[in-house]
């Protein structure tokens, strides 16, 4: 915890020269806490709260289009100016997401997803889009194809179907859009997916969750994924600076 402490104020204050933003008081991070908005380049900027704001964004868009961010990351670049005033340029596939309204959004692929439960470790899900081998050129329906690919487990299960979901007729020639769940560590920033493989080694920091965690069987360890996620988090509460 000592080096994540370490690496979270050298990040700090780095970021602080880039953008031109004062180091805050860390608070303890709850739902109610608002990150600023504005696009976040990598997962540093996260953990800083320290975003490229809207008034830096070399844009024509309106600053209070409830669209701003969609326009802005329309195109392949973008393009802002830095404490020192100069033009910088960076390509929108590098950046890590943004924040509208308080709410953090990460990219994966071409899509920006709400991250709607962070803390030491932080899950969302995603729709990600792969090809299909599979596909049927003439519109066969599959009746024996579940949309709930989602466990059943998750907080964000949901038996929505989309009509652009394998098996459908509707959905594009050669390709395929599912739900997918990941998992960010707070400490180092990495993606992961979520399953129990990735979760045991996130939980591996804990000694004693951990123990408790593997010691279950596998189809209960399945069941208690995101309880034990939420324990861990609880245990260990992240601090971010408040922005205000």
């Amino acid at each position: 915890m000592k080096t994540a402490a370490l690496t979270l104020l050298l990040g700090f204050f780095t970021l602080g020269i880039a953008t031109g933003q004062k180091p805050d008081s860390l608070v303890q991070y709850t739902p109610d806490f608002k990150f600023r908005d504005g696009i976040y380049l990598n997962f540093d900027m996260v953990r800083t709260n320290n975003p490229v704001p809207k008034a830096k964004l070399l844009t024509s868009v309106d600053y209070n289009d409830k669209d701003f961010f969609s326009q802005v990351l329309a195109g392949d670049k973008i393009y802002f100016y830095d404490n020192m005033g100069v033009r910088q340029e960076i390509d929108k596939s590098t950046i890590w997401g943004f924040a509208r309204n308080g709410v953090l959004y990460r990219k994966v692929q071409e899509n920006y997803n709400r991250i709607t439960f962070f803390g030491s470790i932080i899950h969302f899900v995603a729709d990600v889009t792969s090809n299909d081998p599979g596909y049927n050129p003439y519109g066969y329906y599959d009746p024996y194809y579940s949309p709930y690919r989602t466990s059943y487990y998750s907080p964000y299960y949901s038996p929505y179907y989309s009509p652009y979901s394998y098996g459908s007729p509707y959905r594009s020639s050669g390709s395929r859009t599912d739900v997918q769940m990941y998992m960010i560590d707070f400490e180092t920033g990495k993606d992961y997916e979520y399953d129990l493989k990735n979760l045991e080694v996130l939980l591996m920091k804990d000694p004693e969750l951990y123990e408790e965690f593997v010691s279950m069987r596998n189809k209960n360890q399945k069941k208690m994924m995101f309880v034990y996620l939420r324990k861990f988090n609880e245990k260990h509460p992240v601090f971010l600076p408040s922005g205000k």
